[in-house]
């Protein structure tokens, strides 16, 4: 095989890239070469730029994001191709995505400031699902009392999301949109009799809390129009100079560059 031609080089990266089911970037790709025949970068770029030329009417396309590239199908195939899976795609609540949505505009954020823009407590089972899901991390934690965990995004969340970074988030304009009008429920409407034990229940757990009212998505995309500048995805300025990995977290915090992001 002739490496120094962008044709084959090309269809190399393709077995790659197929045979690899996940993102690969620049780096590993180089990586599997021998160091005598392994590619200059920037015959790389041309090479998957000619892949990804000749993706072009068929079913798949080349994919830069976050963690490198991939081939995946075509996003308007996706109907048909989920029925391959007998288990259907797991959905998740309204209560997740608007946790998410906030870390990932305010990020670093901590978890008492979601519920102060939210108006409601976080279940602590939104976050554990994130943290499983690799979705967002802990890069530090505030110097205040009781030292909350802050909360970003990660590279996995980019890579779900078909995003090479955080400036390619849509606006929050345009989120604002997919808020649906409320529903205008009838007095005299009969309320499922599970329904309303499981309500009087939770009101009377509530007698002795003081009443907090939920933010509604549209005023929590308000809240976050200021927000949109200065998104971070590398956090390794976190990192001090001269403290071990395992002592990071908890020096972080003392840092003034972390107290800037805030």
């Amino acid at each position: 095989m002739n490496l120094n031609d962008p044709r084959e080089l090309a269809q190399l990266l393709e077995a790659f890239l197929l045979a690899s089911g996940k993102p690969m970037s620049l780096e590993r790709l180089a990586e599997l070469f021998e160091e005598t025949e392994r590619p200059e970068p920037t015959q790389l770029k041309e090479a998957l730029e000619l892949l990804r030329r000749s993706c072009k009417g068929r079913a798949f396309e080349l994919k830069e994001v976050a963690s490198g590239y991939r081939l995946q199908v075509r996003e308007r195939f996706a109907p048909w191709v989920g029925r391959l899976w007998e288990e259907r795609p797991q959905r998740y609540s309204r209560a997740l995505l608007e946790t998410l949505a906030l870390i990932a505009y305010r990020q670093p954020i901590t978890r008492g400031e979601i519920e102060d823009v939210r108006g409601v407590a976080v279940n602590s089972n939104i976050t554990k699902t994130l943290l499983e899901r690799e979705w967002i991390r802990v890069v530090g934690y505030r110097d205040v009392p009781g030292r909350p965990a802050m909360f970003a995004t990660t590279k996995a969340f980019l890579d779900h999301f078909n995003l090479r970074s955080l400036d390619e988030l849509p606006p929050l304009a345009a989120l604002r949109e997919l808020e649906p009008e409320p529903v205008a429920m009838e007095d005299d409407a009969e309320v499922p009799e599970a329904l309303q034990a499981r309500a009087d229940l939770a009101i009377q757990d509530d007698d002795e809390a003081p009443p907090r009212e939920e933010t509604s998505f549209r005023s929590l995309l308000a809240e976050l129009d200021n927000m949109e500048q200065g998104l971070k995805t590398d956090f390794d300025d976190l990192r001090l100079p001269g403290v071990e990995d395992g002592d990071q977290s908890a020096a972080v915090a003392d840092n003034e560059v972390g107290e800037s992001l805030h």
